[in-house]
């Protein structure tokens, strides 16, 4: 879910505690009346070019405050091109602290031109982005060559606790805005936006950590919701600290299965014949950068990070595996950097102070460093690959400078419907989560896909996903529901790329296009 920053995702996501849901009677937000949005020209050439309109829309800051301070959220919107409108779709890109304010241009991607009939809504939700305040603590905590991820000496545990609690002691400075970034308060951003727009139903469009934005959207206002996709289920049983942990089991997974991709094309890259062999040497390359970090600037950490991305998506892989080549057969570290950057802007830590303001808040994590210390240790011993570089990632939440709350009880029994997206191997949201959500909504259809590894992937070229997610859009109509605890539909997953070289396949051309409309849509995401 970290997909804003490679250290991680997703994301990671103290599975127990669980609050009841508020009464229906008691709507979140209900005394607050915002005023319509003042639609205006956009600043972003891709918003422009597409038509798009922006504005802002203020909002209480405390919704039990709704006369007190406010906060002012980004909103685009590009109208609805048919004659009959289907209403509003808002769309998020997950994180927590993704930026959805480009989200708007999303339903030219629709097959069949079923996005034409809606007014699609991206907004940079609060602290995130082009809305005010945006929040910042230190954007230089993802500097270059970091201390060693992996704690093996007590002196490394305690710089890394340190470097912990500084984050969230520089946390402090944004002030009173960082009790009032629960997903909860999102949710009634959500509705807010709903009734600034005049209308009495929003649909919804929500990728991996917006999927549980979603859910509690949902929950809490089920006959808001007239349609909605959910594309890389949270598990809303696990929010979040034991979502971490299943996490790095499934990323230990997916990079192996990227190992055994680059073996596949061994011709092209010369890493190794088998996925051991290339497991090998990508640990032992790990070990040569955290003793001399290329260039000064990429080490053991910053390696790890980039190749985190491999775990997440397809798309990308050819570019990872020529910054491999490159560095191991011609000292290329220039193309690391540039690859480390993308996912961590020099000086912008915002997606990432958002992402700990909404988690270390949605729940209250282990305060106990010894509960971390085990738990993360089990896990490594079986998952190396990523389980120390996303305890890290998410530490702040042990010190975090705000009170937190208790997640909403997820329950979808009077939503309509939903339309539900996984691939079964995805590591981010790993499949479970899309289980336990088709069980809570009985009105949903899920979409698996047997043996992909890419998270939140619909609308990237899988005809069998897109023209589903098309049909609903346009008709309502879901997959028939099936009896049993399993998805309702089969489709093949992202296919994987066949880089530039290699020997042709039967599959090649369509593996490219599928790729080139993938890379497009990532960007458009933020990946």
């Amino acid at each position: 879910m970290k997909k804003f920053v490679a250290a991680v995702a997703a994301a990671g996501l103290a599975a127990g505690l669980m609050a009841a849901a508020p009464a229906a009677s008691a709507e979140p937000g209900a005394q607050f009346a915002p005023a319509p949005i003042a639609w205006g020209p956009c600043t972003s050439a891709s918003l422009k070019a597409n038509g798009a309109e922006c504005g802002f829309l203020d909002v209480p800051m405390d919704y039990a405050k709704p006369g007190g301070a406010k906060v002012s959220l980004a909103v685009s919107r590009i109208k609805h091109k048919t004659a009959q409108s289907q209403g509003i779709m808002l769309v998020n890109p997950g994180g927590p602290g993704g930026s959805g304010l480009g989200l708007s241009v999303l339903g030219k991607y629709v097959p069949n031109g079923a996005g034409d009939s809606y007014d699609w809504i991206g907004f940079d939700p609060r602290g995130v982005g082009s809305s005010k305040p945006a929040l910042t603590c230190d954007g230089n905590y993802f500097s270059y060559n970091r201390p060693a991820y992996v704690p093996t000496t007590v002196q490394l545990e305690k710089t890394w606790l340190a470097r912990s609690k500084g984050y969230a002691d520089a946390c402090r400075k944004n002030g009173e805005i960082l009790n009032h970034l629960k997903t909860t308060d999102v949710a009634q951003d959500m509705d807010s936006l709903r009734k600034s727009l005049g209308e009495k139903q929003i649909n919804y469009y929500g990728f991996s950590y917006g999927t549980y934005l979603g859910q509690v959207y949902s929950t809490l206002y089920p006959k808001n919701v007239r349609r909605m996709v959910l594309d890389g289920n949270v598990d809303p049983r696990k929010v979040w600290y034991q979502a971490n942990l299943d996490q790095d089991v499934a990323f230990d997974k997916n990079i192996k299965i990227y190992f055994d991709w680059l073996a596949k094309y061994d011709s092209v890259y010369h890493l190794g014949s088998t996925g051991d062999a290339v497991e090998k040497l990508w640990y032992a390359t790990q070990r040569k950068l955290a003793k001399d970090p290329a260039g000064g600037v990429i080490g053991g950490d910053e390696w790890t990070d980039i190749f985190l991305q491999a775990g997440y998506y397809v798309f990308g892989w050819t570019d990872m595996a020529e910054a491999f080549d490159g560095y191991v057969h011609k000292g290329d570290w220039q193309t690391l950097k540039k690859l480390y950057d993308a996912s961590n802007p020099p000086g912008n830590d915002n997606g990432f102070a958002v992402y700990l303001g909404v988690q270390c808040t949605d729940v209250q994590w282990p305060t106990d460093w010894n509960r971390w210390r085990v738990d993360n240790w089990l896990t490594y011993f079986k998952a190396p690959f990523e389980t120390w570089g996303n305890a890290w990632f998410n530490a702040p939440c042990a010190f975090w400078p705000a009170k937190a709350g208790k997640p909403v009880n997820v329950d979808g029994r009077k939503v309509a419907g939903a339309l539900l997206i996984s691939e079964e191997l995805d590591a981010a949201t790993p499949y479970p989560g899309s289980l336990e959500v088709r069980k809570r909504f009985p009105n949903s259809s899920l979409i698996s896909a047997p043996g992909g590894t890419t998270h939140a992937g619909s609308l990237s070229g899988v005809a069998c996903v897109d023209d589903k997610v098309a049909d609903y859009l346009a008709t309502g109509a879901l997959p028939k529901r099936q009896p049993g605890n399993h998805s309702d539909v089969q489709c093949d997953p992202v296919p994987q790329p066949v880089p530039d070289g290699a020997a042709a396949q039967k599959s090649d051309n369509s593996a490219k296009a599928a790729q080139e409309k993938q890379n497009t849509l990532a960007q458009l995401l933020h990946f």
